[in-house]
């Protein structure tokens, strides 16, 4: 009996629940996010996305 190698296929961009979009931060911001990643061994992606989902769950609009 012959063995197969099966694919998957891959999810097309986007797929995945995330958007990708680019942004405008401080060049200070950007350093605080680094130092951060660095102190706590994750992206600067996963930070900001920790971040935002904090900051946005916590916003009062008035």
């Amino acid at each position: 009996m012959e063995e197969k190698l099966i694919i998957k296929k891959k999810s097309l961009q986007g797929e995945d629940g995330y958007k990708t979009f680019s942004v405008r931060i401080k060049e200070e911001t950007v350093l605080k996010l680094s130092k951060l990643a660095e102190e706590t061994n994750r992206s600067r992606n996963e930070l900001i996305n920790l971040l935002l989902d904090f900051a946005i769950d916590r916003c009062q609009v008035k």
